[in-house]
C-alpha cells in the first residue's frame, strides 16, 4: 500500500501480486516501486492511481528482497531459489543470476557505487559480490546462526548484518575482519538502517525494540519501544531526519531523530577518545583493532513512545484499490541487454537520467497524474481499458477539430 499523508491520511492499494508481499523498495528517483512478492515474482509499478506495472518472472522460488542501485539502473533480486538476479531497468531486461548459496537467500544489496552486491543466506554465509566479473569475491561465515538482513554503510566500506542469534555485526570489506559485534537485543535482528552520515545504526528485532548505535563510540545510546510484538523492519529517510519502523502489530511508526544536535555537541569529545589506544574500534579506522564484543550499557536512554504519540489509526481509513489491467511481462529468457531493431521498450519505465525528450520527467509529469489527486466514484468503476479507449478517441476528435476536418 502506498500512504499519502498530506492533506488527509489515505492509502493506495495496488492489486498485482498473487500472495505475500515480502519486500518494497522505491527507486532513487521515486518514479518507481519495486515488490518482491512468496508467488516468485517481482513487479515494477509506476506509483500513481493508474497502476500500471511489469511483472518479472524468473525465480522458481518465492523472492524475500528488492534493492535498486544508486543510480536507478539496475535492481537486484534474492529468493528462496538459492539465487541472486540482477536486472536492467532502462532496458527492462534481465541481465544475470548469481549462484554460491546453498540455502535460501533472504537480502542483496547494491554497494553504494553498485560495483559489489553483499548478499545473506540461510547457508550461515554472508557473500560479496562483483558485478563485473560476477564472480564471488569474499565470503563471511557464522557457525552459530544465520543472517536475515545485510547492508552496505553509505561510503561502502563496511557491511552490517542483522542475526538470528540476536547480534549485530560491522564487518570491514577492506580487510575481511570483524569490526564491531553487537549484543544488544534479547530476540532475533531482523532488519537494520544505516544513517546516511554512516555515523549510526538502528536495528529491528523479535524482541519487540528498536536500538539505536553510535558506531563512531560502538555503543548502544536509544532503545525504542512501541511495537507491541516483534519489529520486523526498520528504515531511515533519506534526509536521516525521520525514520519509520512496522511490526507484528500491524503498526508503522514514524519518528524523528536528534542525531543532528547530538553530533555536533560531541564531536570534540568523541575524536579525543579516538586517540587513547584502548577506546572502542570506530568505523573511520583503516585498519580495525581486535574486534570488540559490545554489551548494553546501564548509561543508554530508553524510550516509550506510547502515551506521546498521535494514534492516526481510523475506524474505516481511505484506501483506493488500484488493479494493473496492462502489465508486462518480462522472464529470465529476455535476458538481452540492447534492443532488437525496431524493438519497442517501455518509455515509462525508463529511469529519469536516461530518458529521451518525449519521455523527460515534465512530459511524463503532465501525462500522469498525482497520487495525491482522489478518484472520484465514477473513475473507480470504469475499467482502464475503457478509460484509455475513451482518452484516445477524445485525442483524434481534438487533432480533427484543431485542422478543420469536417466529420460526415
Amino acid at each position: 500500500m502506498l500512504w499519502n499523508l498530506k492533506p488527509q491520511a489515505r492509502a493506495y492499494r495496488y492489486v498485482g501480486h498473487k500472495d505475500v508481499v515480502t519486500s518494497v523498495q522505491f527507486s532513487p528517483h521515486g518514479n518507481l516501486l519495486a515488490s518482491a512478492s512468496r508467488d516468485r515474482t517481482v513487479r515494477l509499478w509506476i506509483p500513481d492511481k493508474r497502476g500500471k506495472s511489469s511483472e518479472f518472472k524468473a525465480h522458481t522460488a518465492p523472492v524475500r528482497s528488492v534493492d535498486f542501485s544508486a543510480d536507478g539502473q539496475f535492481l537486484v533480486t534474492a529468493s528462496e531459489d538459492k539465487s541472486i538476479k540482477v536486472w536492467n531497468m532502462y532496458r527492462q531486461r534481465f541481465l544475470f543470476s548469481l549462484y554460491r548459496h546453498t540455502h535460501w537467500v533472504r537480502c542483496a544489496k547494491f554497494s553504494p557505487d553498485a560495483r559489489l552486491i553483499v548478499s545473506c543466506s540461510e547457508d550461515k554465509t554472508i557473500k560479496i559480490w562483483d558485478t563485473t566479473s560476477k564472480q564471488c569475491v569474499n565470503n563471511f561465515s557464522d557457525s552459530i546462526g544465520f543472517a536475515n538482513f545485510v547492508d552496505f554503510n553509505p561510503s561502502g566500506t563496511c557491511i552490517a548484518s542483522a542475526g538470528t542469534d540476536h547480534t549485530v555485526k560491522i564487518w570491514d570489506i577492506r580487510v575481511n575482519k570483524l569490526l564491531q559485534h553487537y549484543q544488544v537485543h534479547s530476540g532475533g535482528v531482523n532488519c537494520l538502517s544505516f544513517h546516511p552520515s554512516g555515523n549510526f545504526l538502528i536495528t529491528a528485532s523479535s524482541d519487540g525494540t528498536l536500538k539505536i548505535l553510535d558506531l563512531l563510540e560502538g555503543r548502544l545510546i536509544y532503545t525504542l519501544q512501541g511495537h507491541m510484538g516483534p519489529v520486523f523492519t526498520v528504515s531511515f529517510s533519506k534526509s536521516g531526519e525521520l525514520f519509520a519502523s512496522g511490526g507484528a502489530d500491524a503498526q508503522v511508526l514514524l519518528w524523528r531523530t536528534n542525531f543532528d544536535e547530538l553530533y555536533c555537541k560531541t564531536l570534540s569529545k568523541r575524536n579525543l577518545k579516538r586517540l587513547h589506544l584502548d577506546s572502542a574500534p570506530h568505523l573511520l579506522d583503516v585498519y580495525p583493532r581486535t574486534p570488540h564484543r559490545h554489551e548494553g550499557k546501564p548509561e543508554t536512554v530508553e524510550i516509550n513512545p506510547k502515551l506521546e504519540v498521535t494514534d492516526l489509526r481510523i475506524s474505516s481509513p481511505p484506501v483506493v484499490d488500484i488493479i494493473s489491467f496492462d502489465s508486462t511481462t518480462i522472464t529470465e529468457t529476455t535476458g538481452k541487454t540492447l534492443p532488437d531493431q525496431g524493438e519497442e521498450v517501455s518509455g515509462c519505465f525508463l529511469n529519469p537520467s536516461l530518458m529521451l525528450p518525449e519521455c523527460s520527467p515534465i512530459t511524463m509529469k503532465k501525462k500522469t497524474e498525482d497520487v495525491s489527486d482522489l478518484p472520484s466514484e465514477s473513475q473507480k468503476s470504469i475499467p482502464l481499458a475503457v478509460t484509455d479507449a475513451l482518452g484516445h478517441i477524445m485525442e483524434q476528435l481534438h487533432v480533427l477539430t484543431q485542422h478543420g476536418v469536417r466529420i460526415n
